[in-house]
């Protein structure tokens, strides 16, 4: 028997969109030159007009950023530093839901996990992080931790707020200024954090928000007043940010997603897996770095496993993202859509069977069914690709050694997911996999003083914890103990 879930709608009124959003710069909005359309990928009703940012608009950021890095936020005591962080936490969780709205129109996502995991998540690494900004010296690194100057961030369009906290927060609390690229289809809720600091009285040019596209983004990289670069993205962007940093000297560290394989083993529970492995791809309909986009079953149980899989698949529901009710939200562009399709079509190609959830597509907006594809080869594209959509594909394994060998050849090393009741075998598995963050019967479980990054082709760098602390202190030597941050 069927339940139907009669609609639950979140309201609009909790948020008031401008017509047209300037770019801060120096604590204030300031015009720039030209303007672009941002769309909800739900209706692909126009939202708001957003600026472009141009290299003299880059230019007078990094140059409010260096002024206050200078003046005032390196020279700044650790526990003042750390006031303005625990205030900005606060007005996050008081704006919560205006946030999670606003989230949810721009980038697509079910209302329910902006606001129960996007938003409180975001808010909870400025918290973090607010408690070490007056305790670097102890946080292993040496004891004079210096701040390193004038970040450059540039994050993607999966988690917009979330991501914006991951490289703010600690880009902050260890003394560094920032000028925050966001991406050019989720640029919102950045430009509502921006308000944020302006109510928290943040000093003026530590926060400095810059919208626009790629080459915006190629004008901060390559901006000579920029000591170091953090960036969330496609793996071919940050190949050529790496070469950029590499000719320039700036501190670098990227994270560019990833293929996570869960691999299910026959004494497995499977109630437990089918919703973890479920989580693992479903969740923001695929748009995850470290989704779990392929699924290694152990052979003898792969049928039953595959039949229970498919039943909880059935009951996803797709639809308006601003419903409570709602599983599946938007396809955040039609790039991105069409970039899932010819991967899917890629597949069939290959040899594998699909088979997607019943669901009717709405005639507007970009829409993807849950789908399942079986039988994979492992070279196959969309096993060695990120897919970043809601798409598992599916291959089976005999023996340990088999599905690490299956496991570790993609070229990507983001996380895994290990689902069995052995103990030993847990910790064998995870020792062999190549991933940054391995899961045992459970996905997609983040905590900001957990450490997160990739090997391989996922980048290099941690965001999170103390080792995410590094990535923006400038380490010196034991008796170096002058010219430190305050702590």
């Amino acid at each position: 028997m069927r339940f139907e879930y009669a609609p639950a709608p979140e309201s609009r009124a909790v948020i008031t969109l401008r017509d047209s959003y300037g770019l801060f710069i120096g604590g204030s909005f300031v015009a720039g030159s030209s303007v672009f359309k941002t769309i909800s990928p739900a209706t692909e009703d126009v939202l708001a007009e957003v600026t472009l940012g141009g290299a003299e608009d880059v230019d007078r950021a990094v140059a409010a950023a260096r002024h206050a890095y200078e003046r005032t936020w390196s020279v700044m005591p650790g526990k003042e530093r750390g006031k303005y962080l625990f205030r900005i936490a606060r007005l996050i969780t008081e704006r919560a839901r205006e946030l999670a709205v606003l989230e949810t129109l721009d980038n697509g996502m079910p209302i329910l996990q902006a606001r129960d995991v996007d938003v409180p998540l975001a808010s909870a690494h400025f918290f973090y992080h607010a408690g070490w900004a007056d305790k670097l010296g102890y946080a292993g690194f040496g004891p004079s931790p210096r701040p390193l100057g004038v970040a450059g961030q540039v994050i993607p369009w999966n988690f917009p707020l979330l991501m914006l906290a991951w490289k703010i927060a600690p880009a902050l609390a260890c003394g560094n200024t920032v000028v925050l690229k966001p991406a050019e289809t989720t640029p919102l809720t950045a430009l509502l954090f921006a308000e944020i600091c302006a109510d928290a009285d943040l000093p003026p040019g530590v926060v400095n928000v810059v919208t626009g596209d790629g080459g915006t983004g190629h004008s901060l990289v390559a901006h000579p007043g920029i000591d170091k670069i953090a960036f969330t993205g496609a793996r071919s962007v940050g190949k050529e940010i790496a070469r950029m940093c590499a000719v320039s000297g700036k501190r670098l560290t990227l994270e560019l997603g990833g293929t996570a394989t869960n691999i299910v083993f026959d004494d497995a529970d499977v109630d437990q897996a089918v919703e973890g492995i479920v989580n693992g791809i479903f969740f923001n309909q695929g748009h995850v770095c470290c989704t779990g986009s392929r699924l290694l079953v152990q052979e003898s149980v792969a049928g039953t496993f595959l039949d229970a899989l498919r039943s909880r698949m059935a009951r996803l529901r797709l639809g308006d993202p601003l419903d409570r009710n709602t599983d599946i939200g938007a396809i955040n562009s039609r790039a991105q859509l069409d970039k899932i399709t010819s991967l899917v079509s890629s597949g069939t190609a290959d040899g594998a069977s699909r088979w997607s959830a019943p669901c009717t597509l709405p005639d507007h907006g970009f829409w993807f069914p849950p789908t399942l594809l079986t039988e994979v080869p492992s070279a196959s594209r969309i096993m060695q690709e990120e897919i970043f959509g809601p798409v598992l594909s599916v291959a089976t394994f005999s023996t340990p050694e088999e599905a690490l060998v299956k496991a570790n050849g993609a070229p990507y090393g983001l996380s895994a997911g290990v689902w069995t009741q052995q103990g030993a075998l847990l910790l064998q598995m995870s020792s062999a996999l190549r991933a940054g963050v391995i899961w045992a019967n459970t996905f997609n479980r983040f905590d900001p003083s957990s450490p997160f990054g990739g090997y391989k082709e996922s980048g290099f760098g941690r965001e999170g914890g103390r080792h995410g602390l590094e990535a923006y202190l400038d380490v010196v030597s034991a008796g170096d103990v002058g010219g430190g941050i305050g702590v």
